[in-house]
């Protein structure tokens, strides 16, 4: 983790920070609950949090490692509500040295999918994304987690065994796929978009539409989604294609000019009634597809 080295006292500085950031704190979030979509959700209450508790917290000598801690209780806070908290204190601390990982493991552990880190105790899971996916310090994850050095070394050698186990086992899991019915809605949706025939698209939408443009703005209404629509229709950077992320039904954005590439963000729709209820678009948030599991 790369510290500032001057202490965050003024709003200004804070901005600055939550910008730049956003998406290391984001890949924290998603692995710690194990869904890049659900992690962007835990990110903004993250960030809420910081932002009311910033007046109060006087001169922050390690602002990073205060932005993780956040963000770490956050992630806490969310397993809790879904049920899936793990006990976090072993009970055990050994005085150990914590094992370095190599090059390979190292390369294991940050590709390892958001599925596999959930398979990990909440204090493995915490300390080998802090040290082997962000690349914190010991004394930065002891500070995140707000645990001692012996527990957290504890946990960080347990972690970086059990992912090394898992990466050998097969992936037996069936391919999600889209439904009938959701293949022919998103398949209309995209039809009409990619043909920048917005006026079928505003058709398809309700009259209290509501659009998330995840990190930049919030719009409600058909009035108000329809300038939403017009801003897309001005560039040519993108091309959608039905699709999955995570198993929810997606709108994969790709960029024409780079044929064969990934996709560089996604859309995610709900619909009430056969209209258009909800739209969530992560074009300004493009670190949200980072380590998701997507099919075209």
């Amino acid at each position: 983790m790369k510290v500032d080295p001057e202490p965050l006292a003024a709003a200004a500085g804070l901005d600055s920070l939550l910008a730049a950031m956003r998406p290391r704190l984001h890949r924290y979030c998603a692995r710690m609950v194990g869904s890049v979509i659900d992690g962007e959700d835990v990110l903004q209450d993250a960030l809420i949090k910081a932002v009311q508790s910033f007046a109060s917290s006087g001169v922050i000598g390690n602002p990073e490692a205060w932005l993780f801690r956040i963000a770490h209780n956050t992630a806490l806070d969310f397993l809790r509500r879904r049920n899936r908290q793990e006990a976090m204190r072993s009970g055990e601390e050994v005085d150990m040295i914590a094992d370095p990982a190599d090059n390979v493991a190292n390369r294991q552990i940050a590709s390892a999918s958001l599925r596999t880190f959930m398979r990990l105790p909440v204090a493995q899971r915490a300390s080998v994304i802090l040290m082997d996916v962000l690349g914190c310090s010991l004394r930065e994850v002891c500070e995140v987690m707000e645990y001692s050095l012996p527990a957290v070394k504890t946990a960080l050698h347990r972690g970086r065994a059990r992912l090394r186990e898992l990466a050998g086992q097969p992936d037996d899991l069936p391919p999600p796929e889209l439904s009938a019915a959701d293949r022919d809605r998103l398949g209309a949706y995209v039809a009409h978009f990619n043909a920048r025939d917005f006026d079928a698209i505003r058709a398809l939408i309700s009259d209290d539409v509501r659009l998330d443009l995840v990190n930049k703005t919030r719009l409600s209404g058909k009035a108000e989604v329809s300038r939403y629509f017009g801003n897309y229709s001005k560039v040519g950077d993108w091309h959608l294609v039905p699709g999955l992320v995570e198993g929810h039904p997606a709108i994969l954005v790709f960029d024409p000019s780079r044929p064969g590439s990934a996709p560089k963000y996604f859309m995610l729709l709900q619909w009430s009634a056969g209209k258009v209820a909800e739209i969530r678009d992560f074009r300004h948030a493009p670190y949200v597809i980072d380590g998701a599991e997507v099919l075209v």
